[in-house]
């Protein structure tokens, strides 16, 4: 059989998993190769990579999706393999064929085997044959009440994009549009089918590795229940709280469809599991999937290392697996606002720190000074915790991301770490409704202390500011010694002379000063802070008015506090712009604004205005929306789309649309003036009648 060595390799992606292939590839002497899009020239993968080749664009239309411009900067390159990652193009039947015809190895499944399970419903057909436990599909047009509540989800594609829940026979028809539409937008393809969505359900997949040798492996299974927006958010193998019976039938199922498409390479076959225990198909990716490293954590393997030896013809090392050992937990770091409908950050990430300690591993996609565009996925990282036991993985990771040091946009990372602590994912009760019941309480304030965060930030800063003063002052006593030398010279001269007297100044003196008052805003929750302290002539900052309050230390970077007989370490770091500030504690982190003593006018906007959320793409409007339109509260009038993310923008009370300035098509920038809505007045009270 053929044997094609690998010495160069390019990935077709960008981010952290060019970043993951890339170290696997410097572990096995291969040489690397990146792809860049003009947004992405000073990327963390295009700086880790031995070479890289620029796709002239920022939008992935242009750049990563543009298959022959890919296999052009391969060739260029001199690369012999190309690896895609996954998005993007990694399950493009007709990519895949385009890298073998151009002489390349492509490091992925076999063309046929992409093609069969490109379509959903082509695959659900092809694991029907294959004895695979399936949901029996339902035909839109003649559903009824009894086949409610409904999935729609977009046939040529998946991460939740053209996937609607129905509730209501009434909504089907304006959900099917607006899932067509964006899985057209999305895929290039608007199909979308229906089948019976279960209630409570959980996802769970296996990851199987296949061999040219007729070696197929099912490493475990995986449970990716905690999702956002159908977007998985905290994975973990192996999956919890299955019995020995379900575990087999969820390999032997994955092993069947994996034969019968002849598959090569990594893939994950995916199921959805009923309260009832009951198994049903969902899809196979045909990819590396963004949760492979929990998998790997259990069984001690390199599954891109494993990818590429297949890709080389080689068999894998034994006809059976590893066994797996102990719990792995990941967490998605997502550079996005839970509180405020997941909406999408952007700017300079200025730090992304985590804990380096026995059992943890982080797979960035950035690093402290990188910019977070609006172009692309908004994760950051993947932070992953392994340990003999699933509790024991999952405080490891907690604790991890709860000291690490996250400065910049708004990220999920509160949100991450309540879940984990969550009751119901401490026991296991996981299905994919759970952000649904329980977000409002991962998102509400917590119980730390950002009152004396707020204390340590203004004391840090009060510090940072007198010491260039101080510096002054040190420097001026030292100049004011030469001069009154100088003058004393100068005085016994003139006066010998018979020259004037010198000119004698006023006695001084240095009064303490009164309290200074700060105030603060919280981030992302708004909260206000004001808090007060004042200087004495010697010594550091104390506060003003904090009973049980004691200053240990105060540095412009670090402050120590006895707080009620506790001492408590706050390290500070001020943004690059002089208003921001990031404070963090053990157990803790919180980001301020300094806000001014008086509010800006010119910040006000008129009643019912819209404004962008985020910068983004307007991609549709409402049907029939127009100036002069008659709305209602909480009706979807404008559609944007930020970082493969699409945003409603609702009317905010029911009422005239007065002005519209959304056209779909055009970017926006965040707070740009979208439309103005305005309400209706309140109906004049009745006069009670009188006896």
């Amino acid at each position: 059989m053929r044997r094609d060595v690998i010495h160069s390799l390019l990935v077709a992606n960008r981010g952290e998993i060019a970043c993951r292939v890339f170290r696997t590839c410097r572990d096995l002497g291969i040489t690397t190769v990146a792809v860049y899009s003009d947004a992405d020239a000073d990327a963390l993968h295009v700086r880790e990579a031995d070479l890289a080749v620029r796709l002239p664009g920022a939008a992935p239309a242009d750049t990563y999706l543009r298959g022959d411009l890919v296999v052009a900067a391969a060739l260029a390159a001199g690369a012999d393999a190309v690896h895609p990652g996954y998005g993007f193009l990694s399950e493009n039947a007709g990519f895949a064929a385009a890298v073998q015809e151009a002489g390349l190895v492509w490091v992925g499944p076999p063309v046929k085997a992409i093609e069969l399970m490109a379509s959903k419903t082509r695959a659900k057909e092809l694991m029907a044959g294959a004895g695979v436990p399936l949901l029996a599909p339902v035909d839109p047009a003649t559903a009824g009440e009894d086949d409610l509540p409904l999935l729609l989800k977009a046939a040529a594609g998946g991460g939740g994009r053209g996937m609607r829940i129905v509730r209501e026979l009434g909504a089907l028809p304006s959900e099917l549009r607006a899932a067509s539409a964006e899985a057209a937008s999305a895929f290039g393809d608007g199909e979308v089918f229906a089948e019976p969505y279960v209630e409570r359900g959980r996802h769970v997949e296996v990851q199987v590795m296949a061999d040219a040798h007729d070696t197929v492996w099912a490493l475990g299974t995986r449970d990716c229940s905690l999702q956002r927006r159908h977007q998985k958010v905290i994975e973990e193998a192996p999956a919890p709280g299955l019995d020995d019976s379900l575990r087999e039938r969820l390999h032997e199922a994955a092993v069947a469809a994996a034969r019968a498409v002849g598959y090569r390479g990594a893939g994950t076959v995916e199921f959805l599991v009923s309260a009832e225990g009951r198994p049903y198909f969902l899809e196979m990716n045909t990819r590396l999937q963004v949760e492979h490293p929990v998998t790997e954590a259990v069984f001690g393997l390199d599954l891109v290392a494993l990818q590429l030896r297949v890709a080389e013809g080689e068999p894998l090392p034994a006809p059976t697996p590893p066994q797996p050992s102990g719990h792995a937990v990941e967490a998605r770091l997502y550079a996005e606002d839970p509180a405020r409908d997941w909406q999408p950050q952007t700017g300079t990430l200025l730090a992304l720190e985590v804990p380096d300690a026995p059992g943890l591993r982080l797979d960035a996609g950035y690093t402290g000074g990188d910019t977070i565009g609006v172009h692309y996925d908004p994760m950051l990282a993947k932070v992953i915790a392994h340990a003999p036991t699933r509790p024991e993985a999952v405080r490891l990771l907690a604790r991890a991301l709860e000291r690490a040091r996250i400065h910049g946009p708004v990220t999920n990372r509160d949100l991450l770490v309540r879940s984990l602590r969550h009751p119901d994912f401490a026991a296991a009760r996981l299905d994919t409704g759970f952000y649904d019941r329980h977000l409002a309480g991962l998102t509400a304030p917590g119980p730390g202390d950002p009152a004396t965060a707020a204390l340590a930030a203004a004391l840090a800063g009060a510090v940072r500011r007198t010491a260039p003063a101080q510096a002054a002052r040190t420097g001026a006593r030292s100049e004011a010694v030469r001069t009154a030398a100088l003058a004393e010279a100068v005085q016994a001269g003139a006066l010998a002379a018979g020259g004037p007297p010198p000119v004698r100044f006023g006695a001084w003196r240095n009064v303490p000063s009164g309290p200074q008052r700060k105030r603060y805003r919280g981030e992302p929750d708004g909260a206000e802070h004001e808090v007060a302290y004042r200087t004495p002539r010697t010594g550091a900052p104390e506060p003003y008015d904090a009973p049980g309050v004691r200053v240990l230390a105060v540095r412009p970077d670090r402050v120590t506090l006895e707080l009620d007989g506790v001492t408590r370490h706050f390290t500070i770091t001020a943004g690059p712009d002089a208003d921001r500030v990031y404070v963090d504690t053990p157990g803790a982190s919180y980001t301020f604004t300094a806000l001014p003593r008086f509010t800006d006018p010119a910040t006000h906007t008129a009643p019912g205005s819209l404004l962008a959320p985020m910068p983004g793409t307007v991609v549709r409007v409402a049907d029939g929306l127009a100036a002069g339109a008659a709305v209602e509260a909480g009706q979807p009038l404008i559609w944007l789309e930020a970082m493969k993310m699409e945003h409603r923008i609702l009317a905010p009370a029911s009422g005239t649309l007065t002005a519209l300035h959304a056209v779909p098509g055009h970017q926006v920038e965040v707070g740009a003036l979208l439309a103005v809505v305005q309400e209706d007045p309140a109906p004049a009270p009745v006069p009670e009648e009188t006896a």
